[in-house]
């Protein structure tokens, strides 16, 4: 068995595929018309993706609460430097519990919590 994707239902899919596109760097894999008003957008390279579903069917009513995705990156200081420079803000971090890894979190646009890790 292997994972293929993680879903988040999002309020505008623009918006969202903005975000993972320029500040997370994930490309868009494919992208379509899923019914009625529902459009679909896998983003990322490789086996694992993320899905963005968006439509009057997949609302979710408390969106962001309990699921955190995490991507690894060269520097967490470089990254933060980035992340401030796209006038968005560290929601928490950065931590360091211990010398190996060292991380911080941002929301996307729906309020999902996105880590930043930098293996040591």
């Amino acid at each position: 068995m292997k994972f293929c994707w993680c879903t988040l239902a999002v309020k505008n899919l623009e918006e969202s595929v903005k975000f993972y596109q320029y500040i997370i760097g994930l490309p868009v894999s494919r992208r379509f018309k899923a019914g009625e008003g529902m459009e679909i957008c896998f983003l990322g390279e490789g086996e694992t993706k993320v899905e963005l579903i968006c439509g009057p069917k997949h609302s979710a009513t408390c969106q962001g609460e309990g699921v955190s995705l995490g991507f690894e990156v060269k520097s967490v200081d470089e990254t933060i430097k980035f992340i401030m420079g796209k006038g968005l803000k560290v929601h928490s971090g950065p931590f360091q519990p211990n010398p190996h890894i060292k991380f911080f979190h941002i929301k996307d646009p729906d309020g999902y919590k996105v880590q930043f890790v930098e293996n040591i």
